[in-house]
C-alpha cells in the first residue's frame, strides 16, 4: 500500500434513534473528522461518508451517508476509521503524528536498547506506547514527558524511561 492510512476515529456506537453515529476521535480537534468527509476502513475500502455532525463528549456525533437506522449505527460499533496520510496537514517542525512512532527503536538515556514501538494504544487515560523487547512479552510505556523525554524521529528512535525507573 503506497499511501499509508492513519487511524482517525472509531465508531463508539449509535446515538439517538435517527441513525447518528458516535465517533471516538483520535484527532487533536475532533470536529476535523467532518472536514475529511470520507473515512476508510483499514484495508482502504470505503468506511463512512460523513454528511454532518457536532462535537460531543469524547468525540463527534455524526450523520453518515451509509447509516440510516440506529441498528445500522450500532452494527458498526468498533469499526476503525482511517484517512490517507496525505490528507493531513504536514506536521510542524517540532511535531509529529503518533503513527510515526510505530516501529521506532526505544532505548534508555544511556543507550541501552529497550525494544521497538509495536503500537500506540489509548485505553482512556492517555497514550501508551506498546514496547516489544528483543525477547519476552510486550509492555506499556506511558507517552509522557517523564517516561519518554525525547523523540528523535530523524534518528528513528525515542528515549524511554522504564516504568520502575520513573520517579
Amino acid at each position: 500500500m503506497g499511501d499509508s492510512l492513519i487511524l482517525v476515529a472509531r465508531v463508539a456506537g449509535a446515538f439517538g434513534v435517527k441513525g447518528e453515529v458516535r465517533l471516538t476521535a483520535y484527532t487533536a480537534e475532533p470536529l476535523a473528522l467532518l472536514d475529511y468527509k470520507t473515512l476508510s476502513r483499514e484495508d482502504g475500502s470505503p468506511g463512512l461518508t460523513l454528511t454532518g455532525g457536532r462535537a460531543a463528549k469524547g468525540g463527534v456525533v455524526a450523520r453518515a451517508r451509509e447509516v440510516e437506522t440506529r441498528e445500522q449505527a450500532e452494527a458498526l460499533r468498533g469499526l476503525r476509521l482511517y484517512i490517507p496520510r496525505d490528507a493531513l496537514p504536514p506536521a510542524d517542525e517540532d511535531e509529529f503524528y503518533v503513527t510515526d512512532l510505530i516501529g521506532l527503536s526505544v532505548e534508555t538515556a544511556a543507550g541501552e536498547p529497550l525494544g521497538r514501538i509495536k503500537a500506540v494504544q489509548d485505553f482512556g487515560a492517555g497514550d501508551l506506547l506498546e514496547i516489544q523487547p528483543p525477547e519476552g512479552p510486550s509492555w506499556y510505556l506511558p507517552f509522557t514527558r517523564e517516561a519518554v523525554p525525547e523523540v528523535r524521529l530523524a534518528e528513528g528512535k525515542v528515549v524511554g524511561v522504564k516504568p520502575d525507573e520513573v520517579e
